[in-house]
C-alpha cells in the first residue's frame, strides 16, 4: 500500500487527512486539515490495548473484529470511502503509522477498491516534525513586530500584508481580559501545530523576507506563545501604530462588542437573546477579572457604567454609554499599562506613526501589501 515519507510536503500542500485514531486521541491534538473517522471507538481501543499487552498483536486484532459487527464495520468503511472519494489528494494516519492505519488501508482496498496512502510514522512523526519546525523556523525568523495601544486596529492592519503571523487568530483570543472569543481556544497542541505550519509555509516561500506579527506577551489568553518564537519576538524590531483616542474608541466598540455579539449569534445560531446574555456576562466578567488592578472604587464605578451602557444598548439601541465605558477603560486602564510595557521596548522601536505612514515604512522594509483581489 502507498506510504508517504515526505512530511513537509503534506503540510505545504495542505493535504486533507483522514485521522483513524480514537476520538479521545484526536481531541488531545490533531492537524488543521484532519477529520476524525476512527477505526475503533475509545472503549474498543481500550479493550484492544489490554488484549495486546496480555496476548500480543494477533489476539488484539482478533478482538477488534469481535467487537465490531459487520454492519458497523461496513458503516466505518463507508465513511472512509466517502472521505477518500471527496479528497483524492488526501492521506490517512494513526498514532504511529502502524497497525491501525495499515488495517484501514487494507479494508478500504478490499471493500472499496481504493488505494489510499498512509503517513509513515503517523501522528507521532508529524507532531515531531512540527515541533522541530517550530524550533528551527523561529530561531532566526525575520520578524517585524506590530505594536500600538488598544483600539489602534492592529489585527485588521496585520491582514493588509501577505506575510503575517496571526497569533491572536490562531489562539482565538484577543490577548487581554476582554479578549475571549465566543468559540473556545484550541488545545495547546493544536495551537502549536498551526503556528508551526504557518511558519513552515511562510519561510518555505521566502525564507528571508520579513514577517509581520503583533507584539504579544508570553500568553495569548490561556495559550503560551512557543518559547523560541517568543524569544525571537523579544529581539525583533517594533513598529507602533498611533491613532487618536476617538478613533480607538470606535475601533474598540467594533472589535470587543459589536463583533463579539455577532460571533455569539453565529455560535448560538442567531439566538439574539442568548447572544446578548453572553455579551453581558463577557463584559461584566472581564471587568471583575481586573478588579484588583482597577481598585475597589473604580471597579464599582466602571461596573455600574457597564450595566447602564448594556441596558441602553439592548433597550434603546443606544451605544453612547458603551463608548463612554470604553473611553474610561482605555484612558484609565489600558493606556497606562501599555505605556509601562512599551517603556521597556523603546530601544527596538524603529518607527511610529499613523497607520498609512506605518504601512509605507513596512513596504520600504520589504513587506508586500496584500493584493486587492
Amino acid at each position: 500500500m502507498p506510504t508517504i515519507t515526505d512530511i513537509a510536503s503534506v503540510f505545504l500542500d495542505q493535504r486533507p487527512m483522514l485521522d483513524v485514531r480514537a476520538p479521545v486521541e484526536f481531541a488531545q491534538g490533531a492537524f488543521p486539515t484532519a477529520e476524525n473517522r476512527p477505526l475503533l471507538t475509545d472503549e474498543e481501543r481500550h479493550q484492544v490495548g489490554i488484549r495486546y499487552k496480555q496476548a500480543g498483536q494477533e489476539a488484539a486484532i482478533a478482538l477488534g473484529y469481535e467487537l465490531v459487527d459487520e454492519n458497523e464495520k461496513a458503516r466505518r468503511i463507508a465513511q472512509w470511502q466517502a472521505f477518500a472519494e471527496a479528497h483524492p489528494d488526501g492521506l490517512l494516519y494513526c498514532f504511529r503509522g502502524g497497525l491501525r492505519s495499515r488495517l484501514t488501508q487494507q479494508m478500504l482496498y478490499e471493500q472499496a477498491g481504493i488505494r489510499y496512502p498512509r503517513v509513515a510514522g503517523g501522528y507521532k512523526a508529524m507532531r515531531r516534525f512540527l515541533l522541530e519546525t517550530l524550533e528551527n523556523r523561529s530561531v532566526d525568523a525575520p520578524l517585524i513586530l506590530l505594536g500600538g495601544r488598544t483600539g489602534v486596529g492592529k489585527t485588521p492592519f496585520l491582514f493588509r500584508f501577505e506575510r503575517h503571523l496571526d497569533l491572536e487568530g490562531r489562539a482565538r483570543h484577543k490577548g487581554s481580559a476582554f479578549g475571549r472569543e465566543p468559540e473556545p481556544q484550541p488545545m495547546p497542541i493544536d495551537f502549536e501545530n498551526q503556528l508551526a505550519i504557518d511558519l513552515l509555509r511562510l519561510r518555505h516561500r521566502a525564507a528571508d523576507e520579513p514577517i509581520l506579527v503583533e507584539d504579544e506577551g508570553k500568553m495569548v489568553g490561556a495559550r503560551q506563545v512557543p518559547p523560541t518564537l517568543f524569544e525571537r519576538m523579544r529581539r525583533s524590531p517594533l513598529v507602533v501604530i498611533e491613532r487618536p483616542l476617538d478613533e480607538r474608541v470606535e475601533q474598540s466598540l467594533k472589535d470587543y462588542i459589536i463583533d463579539l455579539e455577532a460571533g455569539y449569534r453565529r455560535v448560538l445560531a442567531t439566538d439574539a437573546i442568548g447572544a446578548s446574555a453572553r455579551v453581558r456576562d463577557h463584559i461584566l466578567g472581564a471587568i471583575d477579572r481586573v478588579a484588583k488592578r482597577l481598585g475597589g472604587v473604580r471597579h464599582a464605578r466602571v461596573r455600574g457604567m457597564a450595566i447602564e451602557a448594556l441596558d441602553a444598548w439592548y433597550g434603546q439601541d443606544d451605544v453612547q454609554g458603551l463608548r463612554d465605558l470604553i473611553r474610561v477603560m482605555l484612558v484609565e486602564y489600558y493606556d497606562p499599562m501599555y505605556d509601562y510595557q512599551l517603556a521597556g521596548k523603546r530601544d527596538r522601536i524603529v518607527f511610529s506613526g499613523p497607520p498609512e505612514a506605518v504601512a509605507e515604512e513596512l513596504i520600504a522594509r520589504g513587506l508586500r501589501p496584500r493584493s486587492a483581489t
